[in-house]
């Protein structure tokens, strides 16, 4: 499984689905079909996904960590 960060490429809003579906090996549009889906669903979804953007690094500065 790869690392559970947020590209660079293939952002639509903040990475989060294209990050998920790399890390579980999915399309970044078949997670974002399934996050969209689970907001017709009573719960948090907004919340997590703002969560993810602000916890999960971004791929650039993922990179520049490794580095070191």
């Amino acid at each position: 499984m790869a690392a559970l960060v947020r590209p660079r490429d293939g952002r639509m809003l903040g990475g989060v689905c294209a990050a998920l579906a790399r890390r579980f090996g999915t399309s970044a549009l078949t997670m974002r079909l399934i996050f969209l889906a689970s907001c017709l669903l009573p719960g948090p979804q907004f919340l997590l996904y703002l969560a993810l953007w602000l916890l999960l690094p971004s791929g650039d500065r993922a990179t520049k960590a490794a580095a070191w």
